[in-house]
């Protein structure tokens, strides 16, 4: 019997207002997968990594970790869980240097004192496991390369040893080498077990990287593919409506929370 997916949405709804903003979501996020959720402006793509992190929980639905239902309501829930975000604006503070920017907020301390030789070390150990090119830990983030300032937001994530990643459009606004890195940085996280929800509408990233798309059109399903066997026109079609792809519900709806 094949294992369940780590992350599992079903007929997740958000409402503001009187506006449906996503309307019997379905989404699957297995461990060593990455899949790209991709949809035009408006289609719903923020708001739902927003109700995954538990930053804006959701009204209807079920959300399930390794096949059971779980309450995500704040983002210490999610946090808990396994959950990491990494926003498109990063949050880093420019002026702090790589190893504070790391352990923002979670300081290792030593007799009451700040140890900032166990926080170099393990900031170098962690940005050696995931990058060639591990910038100088002293330098202030400001001074970074774009890619090298994801890396580290990225890092700074898997501090909490995550087991599913969100992505919100992680290339965006770098050039072409620096993309190249980002892109190697999230492979060898798939390698390691890591389920990935990548944010793009970088088509040449979707398929050069993702394994399925899950595309959303209106706060809608509009089909999911293999990213493997569907052509780019497919894909593409799906998102700007062209072709209605709405797929069945992946399961029986269960109650809400």
């Amino acid at each position: 019997m094949p294992s369940p997916p780590l992350l599992a949405l079903r007929g997740v709804c958000k409402r503001f207002g009187v506006v449906d903003v996503l309307t019997d979501i379905e989404l699957e996020i297995h461990a060593g997968q990455v899949v790209a959720l991709l949809g035009d402006n408006g289609a719903g793509k923020s708001t739902l990594v927003k109700v995954i992190s538990g930053v804006t929980p959701a009204d209807r639905g079920v959300i399930e970790w390794e096949g059971r239902p779980v309450p995500i309501r704040r983002p210490h829930d999610a946090r808990d869980l396994g959950i990491a975000t990494v926003y498109q604006d990063l949050a880093l503070c420019g002026n702090l240097d790589v190893v504070g920017n790391l352990f923002l907020g979670r300081e290792i301390r030593r007799f009451g004192f700040l140890d900032e030789v166990e926080m170099e070390r393990s900031s170098l150990d962690l940005l050696k496991r995931l990058t060639r090119g591990v910038p100088d830990l002293r330098a202030p983030v400001v001074s970074l390369s774009g890619g090298q300032r994801q890396t580290v937001a990225i890092a700074r994530s898997l501090l909490g040893e995550p087991r599913v990643l969100l992505l919100d459009e992680p290339t965006a606004s770098l050039g072409i080498e620096q993309t190249g890195e980002v892109l190697d940085l999230v492979d060898r996280l798939r390698d390691r077990g890591l389920g990935v929800l990548l944010i793009s509408h970088n088509m040449g990233d979707v398929k050069a990287l993702a394994d399925r798309a899950a595309v959303l059109r209106l706060g809608r399903n509009n089909g999911f593919f293999d990213v493997n066997t569907a052509s780019q026109e497919q894909i593409i079609s799906s998102i700007t409506g062209a072709t209605q792809n709405v797929p069945r519900r992946m399961v029986p709806r269960e109650a809400g929370w």
